[in-house]
């Protein structure tokens, strides 16, 4: 037992993988100060990255805990695409719902968070003004850190299984997605940035006939609200508008009804959700608070250290920031903040740093206890040794891959892996 804790590996907080991912954050600051310095640094910071990554996975030992962890990340890959695809059809109906005119009327809600920040503007020095405006880590770092976290499974810096890992990652971000969409999509609050709709969108100016029903006669005139109170029913006739415009989608023209699409805006409802590129009212809550807050909590639970605290800097500051530019009001980063500390601990039972081998061995124990009592009164020793074994072998993980499997297993995680990494760090290049 004390060979095999000596062996053992324990990862030191604060180094390798931590400075690695705070490196990079610094890095990739620096194309907007010292651009020729970023040109060089970066691609060799990602070289180096790459090739140790390559090294480290030819050498990885654990592929049989990667097994059983490889079902369940896949599922949470599935449900996070689906929720993304949800997200992605409500996020324009709340956009379209009331059409153009109201965007264009709707003046932004009173926002204690942006007035404070203004103030400090006026009373903090201007390097530290500048400072909090600065766009030092985006999305896309959230989702790069995260990564270089996964991978760091294969250097011993965080506990095995990496799926297992991935896993939890994926699967409260696609919970959290879908709490978002269902919070957002049940009160439509309007953008900080009352010019949004109009640049983005080719939406019809008219609201949609739900719209004119149920909430246009009802908006301003406290007597016809008063009247609705007492009648529980829409009561009040609808104005005449253009009928609504309907597509052939084939199978999918019934979501005519609920995105709005205008003429010439493609010629497939995917389409016509790829030229949204996010929506133009408040969503509650913040969608990159969300990646910010879960990778904040993922590095504080597998890998700790100082560079934890630095992370939880940088949420804070992509909060200011999201407020100070009008992409978010400051309820929206307050709720996911803590939004998305409680889905991490929420989900523990997917993947935990916690080491586990104790839990198995004592319950083995308690299930052979009376065994080994009838075994000491017997001064059966052969019995002993055998119910001793049993317990340090429940322990333990079973290594039962052959190395064909090994390797198949192994290249098909790695290929697949790659893969959603590229993509994901493509499509969010741009913040």
């Amino acid at each position: 037992m004390a060979a095999d804790k000596s062996k053992r590996f324990v990862p030191v907080p604060g180094l390798g993988t931590g400075t690695v991912a705070i490196a990079y954050v610094c890095i990739d600051y620096l194309q907007h100060v010292r651009p020729t310095w970023h040109d060089r640094l970066m691609p060799a910071l990602w070289a180096v990255l790459v090739l140790a990554t390559v090294f480290r996975l030819i050498f990885y030992r654990h592929w049989a805990k990667e097994l059983p962890a490889a079902l369940p990340f896949l599922g949470s890959v599935v449900f996070l695409l689906l929720a993304f695809l949800f997200e992605a059809l409500s996020v324009r109906f709340v956009t379209a719902v009331l059409g153009l005119d109201w965007h264009r009327s709707a003046d932004p809600l009173p926002d204690t968070g942006q007035w404070l920040l203004l103030a400090l503007n006026e009373m903090l020095p201007e390097a530290l003004v500048s400072l909090l405006r600065a766009h030092i880590i985006t999305l896309h770092h959230y989702l790069v850190i995260f990564v270089m976290l996964g991978f760091s499974v294969t250097f011993g810096s965080i506990k095995a299984p990496g799926l297992g890992f991935a896993s939890r990652y994926i699967f409260t971000m696609a919970v959290g997605r879908l709490l978002r969409t269902f919070t957002f999509i049940a009160t439509i609050l309007p953008s900080p940035r009352p010019w949004c709709a109009l640049v983005r969108y080719r939406i019809p100016n008219y609201p949609h006939p739900w719209a004119q029903k149920y909430y246009e006669p009802y908006t301003s005139d406290s007597d016809a609200i008063s009247r609705l109170l007492q009648l529980d029913s829409a009561y009040a006739e609808a104005k005449v508008y253009p009928v609504e415009f309907v597509p052939d989608w084939g199978k999918m023209s019934f979501l005519a009804n609920m995105l709005r699409p205008n003429v010439g805006e493609g010629s497939t409802w995917y389409q016509l959700l790829k030229r949204a590129s996010g929506g133009c009212n408040d969503l509650m809550y913040s969608g990159h608070m969300l990646v910010a807050v879960l990778t904040a909590m993922a590095w504080t639970e597998a890998y700790g250290g100082w560079t934890s605290a630095i992370l939880w800097i940088f949420v804070l500051h992509s909060a200011q920031r999201e407020i100070r530019e009008r992409h978010h009001y400051s309820v929206d980063c307050i709720v996911a903040i803590y939004v998305g500390i409680l889905l991490w601990r929420a989900t523990g039972f997917i993947w935990s740093a916690k080491d586990t081998s104790k839990a198995r061995r004592a319950a083995k124990f308690d299930e052979v206890r009376t065994r080994l009592t009838q075994s000491a009164k017997d001064s059966d020793i052969d019995q002993i040794r055998k119910i001793l074994e049993e317990v340090e072998t429940a322990g333990q993980d079973k290594e039962t891959l052959s190395k064909k499997a090994v390797i198949l297993f192994g290249s098909c995680v790695v290929l697949f892996t790659f893969t959603c990494v590229v993509l994901a760090l493509t499509l969010t290049t741009d913040g």
